[in-house]
């Protein structure tokens, strides 16, 4: 890693930027880290501050750049189409939109799902997937599982199960809350038989008034939870004899994040309608969900989104599809969460901090622990400000923002993992879990 002591003249600087945060923006925005850097350019795996200092990154925006920062494949298709036509809407005939619905459907949706509706975030995509419900089957309540993430429109944060993202006090009573498939009490077949019994017992009671479940096949922000095998087949079972669509929620698992296409492949389940984001566009806004024929002609009532499916997002996404295939980034996944996951279990042998790690492909995370629970977060916190020190960007997540985030870009190097890992070592040594941590919390996100 280097650095560079010389500020760029043309940066203000950090101090200057969270100046204006606070001036101009609302008191909700967070940010990471006591000492947070100015981020100024992207290449591949690496950011560079106002500096000059180089950051190895290992959260990718959390999961958006799984394709690397500016690479330069993605960008010049990107550059080329705005220069040709930047925007028009869904009113007007264009090419590039069909061209990606129809590639989505033949390359990457699995099951049955062909019919892709374009929007523009991962909030709007599991928004629409709610609503398309409802005009299918008829019905008003949803099932949701607890500390799952779903977004922050209305009927998104209703179904959303983490408290600290529940900001609306009058969000839609129409929901019921399965318990998740973890329990830190439980092994992991004890809690998901747990959260299908409670299913199975809810939808004996009331499963004729519920439109869709809506799940995350990993729980990314409640702390990277992944169910057995046949957790998700038991539930569509369950739910198709009452009717009920499954809601695949693969905003962060989309797009080989896991070590498939989409996360519900591991667990050989089509969902009814999926919804999509984040690495689809390589930090280029664009969401979606698709479905079947059948229930998506349950949306007949006229709908659009402006700037859904844009050709410049459809131009990107194509690119992403194409650079994703041509460097056979999913079974690169697989191959290097194996080695991130294999590294970090080393780690937790050498440091009882460490008290789970777990995961999917590139989608892993690293719960710690110290025995007492105020202080699990500001461990967390102290181990993240020395990574970023360096060179490392890492993310948190989990119930009590306790779990280190690892979603790298899919293209990083072997030896980069290996390297992040001697350092964490070196961290994980040096920590410490009272006194000073205590404070260090002040201005970043909870």
């Amino acid at each position: 890693m280097t650095s560079v002591t010389t500020m760029h003249p043309t940066y203000i600087g950090p101090e200057k930027v969270l100046e204006k945060r606070k001036q101009y923006f609302f008191p909700c925005t967070h940010h990471f880290y006591q000492d947070p850097p100015q981020i100024v350019q992207g290449s591949m795996h690496q950011l560079i501050d106002h500096t000059g200092k180089t950051y190895t990154d290992f959260f990718a925006g959390v999961s958006v750049v799984a394709c690397g920062h500016c690479n330069e494949h993605i960008t010049a298709k990107t550059i080329e189409q705005l220069t040709k036509l930047q925007h028009t809407t869904t009113i007007y005939l264009t090419e590039p939109m069909v061209q990606l619905a129809e590639r989505l459907a033949n390359e990457c949706l699995p099951g049955e799902l062909k019919r892709t509706f374009f929007c523009n975030s991962g909030s709007e995509a599991n928004e629409g997937a709610l609503l398309l419900a409802r005009l299918h089957t008829r019905r008003k309540d949803f099932l949701a599982l607890e500390y799952g993430l779903h977004g922050r429109t209305f009927l998104t944060m209703g179904v959303t199960g983490m408290p600290m993202w529940r900001t609306d006090d009058y969000l839609d009573p129409h929901v019921t809350f399965i318990p998740r498939p973890y329990d830190e009490e439980l092994d992991v077949e004890d809690a998901a038989h747990r959260s299908i019994e409670a299913l199975r017992q809810v939808l004996a009671e009331k499963g004729n008034t519920f439109a869709a479940m809506i799940v995350e096949p990993i729980q990314g922000n409640g702390g990277m939870i992944v169910p057995p095998d046949w957790y998700f087949r038991e539930m569509k079972v369950l739910l198709a004899e009452y009717g009920i669509l499954l809601i695949a929620d693969e905003i962060q698992t989309g797009f080989g994040r896991t070590g498939r296409m989409f996360a519900m492949d591991h667990y050989g389940v089509a969902p009814d309608i999926i919804t999509m984001a984040k690495a689809l566009g390589n930090g280029v806004p664009i969401g979606a969900f698709a479905t079947t024929d059948a229930i998506a002609a349950s949306f007949n009532r006229p709908s659009a989104s402006t700037f859904g499916g844009n050709p410049v997002s459809a131009a990107t996404a194509m690119a992403v599809l194409d650079y994703i295939q041509q460097e056979q980034l999913v079974a690169r996944s697989a191959e290097l969460g194996n080695q991130l996951k294999d590294g970090l279990r080393t780690l937790q042998v050498k440091h009882s901090v460490i008290t789970d790690v777990r995961g999917k492909g590139l989608m892993v995370g690293a719960e710690l622990n110290t025995g007492e629970a105020s202080l699990d977060a500001v461990l967390t916190d102290r181990v993240l400000e020395k990574m970023k020190n360096r060179g490392y960007l890492i993310g948190k997540n989990g119930v009590g923002r306790n779990v280190l985030a690892f979603q790298p870009p899919l293209i990083m190097p072997e030896a980069e993992i290996d390297a992040m890992l001697s350092v964490l070592d070196e961290v994980l040594s040096k920590a410490v879990y009272a006194g000073e941590e205590r404070g260090a919390k002040d201005g970043r996100d909870s």
